[in-house]
């Protein structure tokens, strides 16, 4: 896969379908929901693969109950149908989809592993969060849990569970102790990725199945680009 390349109907990255879900491996690119830049969004694309695949005249139905960083790559599930959809979004909201992500850094972190608490205040004109140690005015705690899963040339691998779901929390977390994602010139990285990617992916994600009522693991592969697949 060329990382410059967004996903579409045909290259689609299919990793997990049932009647209810469909759980989609996101390129770093992609635009989970539509915004004002009137890109074309995953879930348009979703509902375009599941019209061509099924041959289903008329609207196709596609929820969406979580998000990505347009940056960031990794597990995105979408509910295939209108019971799925309030189920899916309890499972979100209630933290009862366990998270793992995969961040390369520059910098060591400070200790091997490690349960990060910080508040979180959001900027929006910058679209952008800042970490702070105490709890400030309209801030949000946020934690995370992370160790060192790979020690890489020039970089180290970071496996993260997220234990809350906040804007931008690990990218503003990491950088709170020193450990910027690679690429993120947002939070201060040095450079940018050539495609304009971040070193963020949603590796894997538990949940009960909220129809079937069954435990599922999905896993996605990282980009095909060097780095990652050195972490591998």
């Amino acid at each position: 896969m060329d990382n410059k390349t967004l996903s579409t109907a045909k290259n689609l990255l299919v990793i997990y379908e049932d009647n209810h879900l469909i759980a989609i491996n996101k390129r770093p690119g992609d635009i989970v929901q539509g915004d004002k830049t009137g890109d074309v969004p995953l879930s348009d694309v979703v509902k375009e693969y599941i019209k061509i695949k099924y041959n289903k005249p008329g609207n196709v139905y596609l929820g969406v109950a979580h998000r990505l960083d347009r940056p960031t790559s990794g597990i995105v599930v979408f509910a295939k149908t209108s019971k799925a959809l309030p189920r899916l979004n309890k499972l979100f909201a209630e933290k009862d989809a366990k998270k793992t992500y995969w961040a390369v850094v520059k910098n060591q972190p400070p200790k091997q592993n490690d349960l990060l608490t910080h508040w979180l205040k959001r900027n929006t004109k910058q679209n952008k969060s800042y970490a702070n140690t105490k709890e400030v005015p309209e801030s949000k705690k946020a934690i995370l849990s992370y160790s060192v899963a790979k020690k890489l040339d020039n970089y180290f691998l970071l496996e993260i569970d997220l234990h809350t779901g906040r804007h931008h929390q690990i990218r503003a977390q990491l950088t709170a102790i020193g450990c910027v994602i690679k690429g993120d010139l947002k939070y201060g990285a040095d450079r940018s990725n050539k495609d304009g990617s971040i070193h963020l992916h949603a590796r894997k994600l538990s949940f009960i199945h909220p129809v079937k009522k069954e435990a599922i693991t999905i896993f996605a592969e990282p980009p095909n680009e060097p780095i990652w697949n050195a972490c591998l």
